[in-house]
Parts: structure tokens; sequence; C-alpha cells
């Protein structure tokens, strides 16, 4: 079973999606701000971070920034949720170091279809 991370700051959203997930049999651990990503980064091992880019304590940008040199795990899958879809936010995304970027607003559908892409399970 895949084990995911989802940060995200927006309660309603983070429910719509674990619900989502779960449905699917995903594992997943939620975190409210970056500070707690950190901490479930740092404890658990994850097959995919799903990061809203605006949170409190730490950006995702931030998140992905320590992840990727602070804590090495360069080979673990990221995605990139944000409000801000410009093509100058996604290529900052990707620079980061985010593996996917999805604009929201987003349907519970395109963002499973896109999970299940990045698993490897559809």
């Amino acid at each position: 079973m895949k084990r995911i991370l989802l940060a995200e700051d927006e309660e309603i959203l983070r429910m719509l999606i674990r619900d989502t997930l779960e449905d699917q049999n995903f594992l997943m651990d939620e975190a409210a701000d970056g500070q707690e990503a950190i901490q479930h980064l740092e404890e658990n091992a994850y097959d995919l971070v799903i990061l809203d880019h605006m949170m409190p304590v730490y950006t995702g940008l931030e998140v992905i920034q320590l992840l990727r040199q602070s804590l090495k795990k360069t080979e673990l899958k990221v995605m990139m949720l944000s409000a801000k879809s410009g093509q100058e936010e996604r290529e900052k995304a990707i620079q980061t170091g985010a593996d996917y970027f999805m604009p929201k607003p987003f349907s519970p559908g395109e963002l499973l279809t896109k999970i299940k892409e990045i698993l490897n399970e559809a």
C-alpha cells in the first residue's frame, strides 16, 4: 500500500483529498503547515508528498528545499498544489525540486488520476 503525506493548510481541501485517496486505499498522513510536514518527513517514509504552495511556517517551496537538501530525500516524488498557476510559478516549483505541479482548483478525479500515474498505479 502506498503512503502519501498531504501538507495543506485549508482543512476542507485536506479532508476532501484525504477522503478521495483513502477511498482508493492509500495510507495518508496530514500536515496543516510546513513545519508539521517536515516533522512527518523526518519520521516516516513516503511514496509521494503533496504540498500546498502557500502554507504557514514554511511554504511548500521551503519544504521542498529542506526535503531535497537537508533531509537528502532526492528520490521522493513531490507534487505541488497552488492557486498561483502561472507559468512562472510552475517553473519555480519545478526548479526548486517539485516533480509535478497541479493548479487549484482541481477535481478530486483529476488529482487521483495524476497520483495513480505518478505512483504507476493507473
